[in-house]
């Protein structure tokens, strides 16, 4: 399955002219949305749409991919047809140009739930939010049935609570879509439905023609620009990423303890294995002998981050023939297996690799790893670990142990130091592989 992400970026924005160009930590905000659809595993090509030069030149500066469209276009999938003649794909992702804030998992989850239903015509994202940003007309609201499919889309705060619902979850809509192929070929052919025009909504164009639209939950994100007050909130935001300040980016959970350094700084990560670097599940093969099953992204995150100038040691409470096999592959030399105080271990490890405190980052995620919190300038922990966990850490993560937990950590500290073209470009990637 071929895919292309191509991104919708309208300059005469109604509330904010010119958004696609405005700028955020020292970029236009549509190159932010462009790196970090480069990100995305599985993506064959990124696209920006524009109906504008001044939108096209600046893509085409920092060497993006950018096709001019009619500035007559009523909603950016309409603008993405009329260029399906000149995209090669199966699959077409419409990635909306004000979201600075996606995540690149998250479009590999879209990628792979649509890889896996091929029933579903059209796919998108939602994650739960508070009641009070529920009544926010500029945030769209969703409502699913018991198999994930859409029921509707709205401005309004749905579903409505005639009586008091204590357990009532809002969902929000994110700004991406994943079109099969057909489907995008017929939509400029399909009417723009009352509802559509009602509440300036392109997809409910597809709900009112009995479409079906499935939605895929993921954890809390930063938010898209919509307002010019939004655009203060997402540049701050950004910024704190940047310094290491928590940001709902890439934490999910309330800050805990104030942090003692940035992530501009850092030069140390100390990881624990189970449950950060694994899922935490233990597996016996037939000989008895105990396994683990690690995330392949945190290897290449490993590899990014010491390519880079950024050590990684591994410390763990547990010591086996194949945990330390798994941890000379990743290329790591400053290790401790069957560690019981991990405060003292770290400071030994730092001592190793010639760092500080503030200089540090500690990762885990259950109670033996809060003295190793406490060692460290800085401690993250992962989006499943236990309340009392996240309130000792001074960053939550978005991700679960084992699944990219601490490619996470990587792509973060790798962006604050400048550093982020290694994993957002092939030119940047190839620059520092072995």
């Amino acid at each position: 399955m071929r895919v292309v992400i191509v991104i919708p970026a309208r300059f005469g924005s109604t509330r904010l002219p010119g958004k696609p160009l405005l700028d955020i930590l020292g970029k236009p905000m549509i190159r932010h949305v462009y790196e970090r659809a480069r990100a995305v595993r599985g993506a064959d090509a990124v696209i920006v749409a524009t109906d504008d030069h001044r939108v096209a030149a600046a893509v085409r500066a920092f060497g993006g991919d950018a096709m001019l469209t009619s500035a007559d276009h009523v909603s950016g999938t309409d603008r993405i047809a009329e260029l399906l003649p000149f995209i090669d794909a199966d699959l077409i992702v419409n990635l909306q140009g004000d979201e600075p804030m996606i995540r690149p998992a998250d479009i590999e989850m879209l990628i792979a739930g649509m890889a896996d239903d091929a029933g579903a015509q059209v796919g998108t994202l939602c994650h739960a939010i508070a009641a009070q940003e529920a009544g926010d007309a500029n945030t769209v609201k969703t409502v699913l049935n018991d198999r994930g499919d859409a029921l509707y889309f709205s401005r309004a705060a749905i579903p409505y609570a005639r009586d008091a619902a204590p357990g009532l979850v809002y969902l929000k809509h994110i700004g991406i879509y994943a079109y099969r192929r057909g489907l995008l070929e017929g939509y400029s052919r399909m009417p723009p439905s009352a509802l559509e025009q009602t509440e300036k909504l392109e997809q409910l164009r597809l709900l009112s023609a009995g479409i079906r639209i499935r939605i895929w939950q993921i954890a809390p994100t930063g938010p898209g620009v919509d307002t010019a007050a939004g655009l203060q909130e997402v540049r701050r935001l950004m910024a704190a990423a940047a310094g290491a300040t928590h940001t709902p980016e890439k934490m999910g959970a309330e800050a805990g303890p104030a942090a003692e350094g940035s992530l501009k700084d850092v030069r140390l990560i100390i990881t624990d294995v189970d449950g950060v670097m694994t899922d935490g599940g233990l597996y016996w093969n037939e000989h008895g002998e105990c396994q683990k099953r690690f995330h392949v992204r945190d290897g290449l995150g490993i590899l990014l981050l010491q390519a880079c100038g950024v050590q990684v040691a591994v410390l763990s409470g547990r010591d086996s023939a194949t945990l330390r096999r798994r941890v000379a592959d990743l290329g790591i030399r400053i290790a401790a297996f069957g560690v019981r105080d991990k405060a003292v271990t770290c400071r030994s490890l730092m001592a190793q690799a010639g760092v500080m405190p503030k200089d540090t980052v500690f990762i885990g995620d259950d109670s033996i790893d809060l003295p190793a919190f406490e060692a460290c300038g800085l401690s993250f922990t992962t989006a499943d670990a236990a309340p009392y966990i996240k309130d000792r850490a001074t960053h939550v993560l978005a991700t679960r142990g084992g699944a990219g937990a601490l490619r996470e950590l990587a792509d973060a500290v790798l962006l604050a130091q400048g550093k982020a073209h290694v994993y957002t470009t092939s030119t940047g990637l190839l620059s520092v592989l072995p």
